[in-house]
């Protein structure tokens, strides 16, 4: 019996005859010569029919046949340098096909398309070759984050989707009725994974996570993925530490195992080879007075206009894009002001008003990838910042009794699977990112 094989093996049945089961992606046509593009899911292979070595009914199939049906088709594989695919340099000569499927006029075509139609069509899109290429990236690094942590003591730890805390901007919180309590769609898994430490040490979550921001950048998702790494014991420093070696080795074993795919999204891979550690270092005051040295040397009114800052706001994005372009390495930004940052994290002993945070900045205008801190483990210290921004003590309880009992030094982040992914690929925008986009405006489908 032919056996079914994958066309990502194509490599290891050189000479042999195979059936590969799919999708025709295009096709071609050469008098007695038909070049069928076939997709199965891990590639894209060149399908030679020659008139001549296959039924009528075959080669007449193989004229017929529209974009989009279901087939199988059995040969022998072939190895030549020339034959186009993903990966290239293997054909199939085709013995027999059959028609799964005949498709209708399929809507995407080989042409260029408008943003809103593919995404009206995403459940089309994702099979293209490139949003293939994109998922299977994504794919892989969600497996190298896992495995690095799970590799290096963490301990996966599910997290509540449904909450009655904010663990960031209140205002942007998606709410929900639970049973006729107020409750909201997680932003963060952190207050819980803080603990979590206190039984396991060394912990993270992995799952969806929500903002309800009015934003229509192309850095921002209302749903998205992120990990969250948390660590007990751990400062500042600690953490950026942990950081460099966590994400380097995520780049770097991306780099290796989708070569391929990169290759076909032609990305320029040049500059994220170089992300090794260490990183460089600089403080928010730093970033500040680099800033204000980029816009005394730019002529352009312009860009002057837009990295105009004043001390104790947040970065937007030019400032991100300026401070990581002046370092051949992502950029790890700390000690932001106190005011722009998250209730829970530790202010800086004899400065207050700047707190024990971290960003790491990605280089090609990627911007923010993490952003982490030290928590405040000091309980009265953390009962006089839920009083200053005026958050209800009763509902943050429970976060508060970690302070109460055996409480530690212990510091995280978060890491968004997205930006990651447009980062290592080199995308515009993040809506390619994830199989089902949902922004401000895209519900559908």
């Amino acid at each position: 019996m032919t056996p079914i094989v994958p066309i990502a093996e194509f490599a290891n049945h050189v000479g042999q005859e195979v059936t590969v089961r799919g999708w025709l992606y295009n096709k071609t046509g050469k008098g007695r010569l038909q070049f069928l593009q076939v997709r199965d899911g891990s590639g894209i292979a060149q399908c030679v029919i020659f008139e001549k070595d296959v039924a009528p009914e075959v080669f007449e199939a193989a004229k017929s046949i529209t974009q989009e049906s279901s087939l199988a088709v059995t040969g022998v594989v072939r190895q030549d340098d020339r034959a186009p695919g993903v990966p290239g340099g293997y054909e199939l000569g085709v013995a027999a096909l059959s028609i799964i499927q005949t498709a209708e006029p399929y809507p995407i075509q080989p042409k260029e398309h408008g943003v809103e139609f593919l995404e009206d069509n995403r459940h089309l899109w994702v099979r293209s070759s490139r949003q293939w290429a994109i998922l299977r990236v994504r794919a892989t690094l969600i497996k190298i984050i896992r495995d690095w942590l799970d590799g290096h003591g963490y301990l996966l730890v599910d997290t509540p989707i449904i909450s009655a805390n904010a663990g960031e901007e209140s205002s942007t919180l998606f709410g929900l009725d639970f049973f006729g309590e107020q409750a909201y769609l997680a932003q963060t898994g952190q207050l819980y994974n803080e603990a979590n430490i206190m039984s396991f040490g060394k912990v993270y979550c992995f799952g969806p996570t929500f903002r309800a921001e009015k934003s229509k950048t192309r850095r921002h998702l209302a749903e998205f993925w992120m990990v969250e790494p948390e660590m007990a014991f751990f400062d500042l420093d600690d953490l950026m530490a942990m950081e460099e070696q966590f994400v380097s080795s995520v780049i770097q074993t991306a780099l290796t195992e989708r070569r391929v795919e990169l290759e076909y999204l032609e990305r320029d891979t040049s500059r994220l080879q170089k992300i090794t550690p260490p990183f460089p270092r600089i403080s928010y005051d730093e970033a500040l007075a680099l800033l204000a040295e980029i816009r005394e040397n730019t002529d352009d009114p312009e860009q002057k206009a837009l990295l105009a800052l004043e001390w104790g706001s947040d970065f937007g994005s030019p400032h991100e894009t300026a401070i990581a372009e002046s370092f051949e390495k992502p950029v790890f930004v700390y000690h932001y002001p106190t005011a722009c940052k998250a209730f829970y994290m530790t202010p800086v002993a004899g400065r207050p008003e700047v707190c024990r945070s971290v960003d790491l900045l990605a280089p090609e205008g990627y911007g923010e990838i993490t952003g982490g801190s030290e928590r405040i483990h000091d309980l009265a210290i953390l009962e006089e910042r839920v009083k200053e921004i005026g958050i209800d003590p009763a509902a943050y309880n429970w976060y508060l009794d970690l302070r109460r009992y055996g409480t530690v030094p212990h510091a995280g982040f978060g890491l968004g699977v997205e930006r990651l992914v447009a980062w290592v690929c080199g995308l515009p925008h993040v809506r390619e990112t994830v199989p089902y986009a949902r922004r401000m405006t895209r519900l559908y489908p």
